[in-house]
C-alpha cells in the first residue's frame, strides 16, 4: 500500500516537468529573423506633354511629306502644304507677319477659283484673305481653335481696294463689321453684293461649312430669294460667334485621305427657322452679360498638348529635320521664337462685337433708367 502511494506521488511531480521538456530549451531555439521590408521607391512624375501651339507656331516651312490632312479641323495637322501667293489677280493676303496663308493644294485652288468667279460673275472687287493655316497646321498661338488641317480660310467681308496694299496697310487695316448692334446687320454696310459672295462661296461641292455671325445668317435667309430661286446653299451657312467682319470657309476632306476626319454632312434644313430663334436667344443672353460692369471675356479651353493630337502629327512637326524649341513652362521670361513673337504682335483683323448701350440694355431688361451715361451728367 505504501509503495502504491509513493508511486502516485512520483507521477504527480514528474508529469509537469516531463510536459515542460517535450521540446528543446528556449535558449537553444534559433529565432528566424524578420525579412527586411522593401524600401518604397519614389516614382518620378510623368513628363508633361508639351503644349502643341508653340511648337507648330515656330515652324515656318511646310512638312516635306506627301500631301495629307490629318485628324479633325480642331485637332490635327497637315503635310505637304502650299502657300497662297500674297497677291493674285482678284485677291490679296492680309496680316503677312502671321505666316498663315498656307493650306492644302485643295484649299489654295478653291480660294483662287472663288476669287476669280466672284469677280467675273458677281462683280465683287476682289477678296481680302485672312487666316488660312500655319505651314504645318496644328493649333495656333492665338486666334483660332480650328484651321488645323489646311482646309479652313477666313475671307474678309471688306472688298479688296483698287491698289496693291503695302505691308504696313496689310498689318494695320481693319476689316469692317457688318453689324449695327449685337443682333442685326447694318443695311448700309451689308449689301446684296455680300449675299452673292457668300452664296458663291457655298456653291462649290467641296465646301462643307461656311460660318457667319447669326445676324448675317438671318439677313441671308431674308435676302436669299433676291439672288436666285435655289436656296439650298443656305444649309451650308451656319451661325457662329464673332464672324461679323469675315466668313469662314471649311472644305470637306480631299478624296483618298483616310486620316482626315470630315464633319457630318449638312441636312436639308436651311437653318432659317428654330435654329435662328435659338441663336437670337443666346445672343441676347450674351449681350446682356457683356454689357454688365466688369464683364469678362470667355477664355476658352485649355491648349492642346502634343499627346492630344494624332500621333502622326509628331512626324509632321519634325519632318525635314525641324527641331521645335520646347518651351520652358517654369521660365515665363524665356525668349520665344521669332515666328511666335511676330504672330503675337499682330493687330486683330476686325473690330469687337458691338456692346449694348445703356438704353438698349434697359429696353431688353427693364433695368436702369435707360438714359445714356453722357446725358446723366450734363456739363453745367
Amino acid at each position: 500500500m505504501l509503495r502504491l502511494f509513493l508511486a502516485l506521488l512520483l507521477v504527480m511531480y514528474a508529469g509537469p516537468a516531463t510536459a515542460q521538456q517535450l521540446g528543446p530549451p528556449k535558449s537553444l531555439v534559433k529565432s528566424t529573423p524578420d525579412k527586411p521590408k522593401p524600401k518604397k521607391v519614389k516614382k518620378a512624375p510623368p513628363k508633361k506633354s508639351p503644349v502643341a501651339r508653340e511648337l507648330f507656331a515656330a515652324a515656318t516651312e511646310p512638312a516635306p511629306l506627301e500631301p495629307s490632312s490629318i485628324g479633325g479641323y480642331a485637332k490635327g495637322c497637315f503635310a505637304g502644304g502650299v502657300a497662297l501667293p500674297i497677291n493674285g489677280p482678284d485677291w490679296q493676303v492680309m496680316r503677312l507677319t502671321r505666316n498663315r496663308n498656307w493650306g492644302s493644294q485643295y484649299l489654295v485652288d478653291y480660294v483662287e477659283r472663288l476669287a476669280s468667279d466672284a469677280h467675273a460673275l458677281d462683280g465683287w472687287p476682289g477678296l481680302l484673305i485672312g487666316d488660312m493655316s500655319q505651314p504645318r497646321g496644328g493649333p495656333m498661338i492665338q486666334g483660332h481653335t480650328s484651321h488645323q488641317i489646311g482646309l479652313d480660310a477666313d475671307i474678309w467681308l471688306t472688298p479688296m481696294p483698287d491698289h496693291i496694299l503695302t505691308p504696313e496697310e496689310r498689318e494695320n487695316m481693319t476689316a469692317v463689321s457688318m453689324l449695327a448692334d449685337p443682333f442685326t446687320v447694318d443695311p448700309e454696310v451689308f449689301t446684296l453684293l455680300h449675299v452673292k459672295l457668300i452664296k458663291r462661296a457655298a456653291s462649290y461641292p467641296q465646301v462643307a461649312r461656311i460660318f457667319v455671325h447669326p445676324a448675317i445668317k438671318k439677313a441671308l435667309c431674308e435676302k436669299a430669294s433676291e439672288v436666285g430661286k435655289d436656296q439650298s446653299w443656305l444649309a451650308k451657312v451656319r451661325p457662329w460667334w464673332n464672324h461679323h467682319y469675315h466668313f469662314h470657309v471649311r472644305l470637306s476632306c480631299p478624296p483618298g485621305q483616310g486620316e482626315c476626319q470630315n464633319q457630318k454632312p449638312v441636312t436639308g434644313d436651311l437653318g432659317c427657322g428654330k435654329e435662328l430663334t435659338d441663336w437670337n436667344a443666346m445672343l441676347k443672353k450674351s449681350a446682356i452679360a457683356m454689357a454688365q460692369p466688369g464683364a469678362k471675356r470667355w477664355k476658352g479651353k485649355s491648349p492642346l498638348t502634343m499627346a492630344q493630337l494624332p500621333k502622326e502629327c509628331g512626324t509632321v512637326l519634325t519632318a525635314g529635320g525641324f527641331e521645335p524649341p520646347i518651351p520652358d513652362d517654369e521660365d515665363e521670361d524665356a525668349e520665344k521664337p521669332a515666328a511666335i513673337l511676330a504672330a503675337l504682335a499682330t493687330k486683330e483683323a476686325g473690330p469687337p462685337v458691338p456692346v449694348l448701350t445703356p438704353a438698349q440694355l434697359f429696353a431688353l431688361t427693364g433695368k436702369g433708367d435707360g438714359i445714356p451715361l453722357p446725358d446723366r451728367n450734363p456739363k453745367r
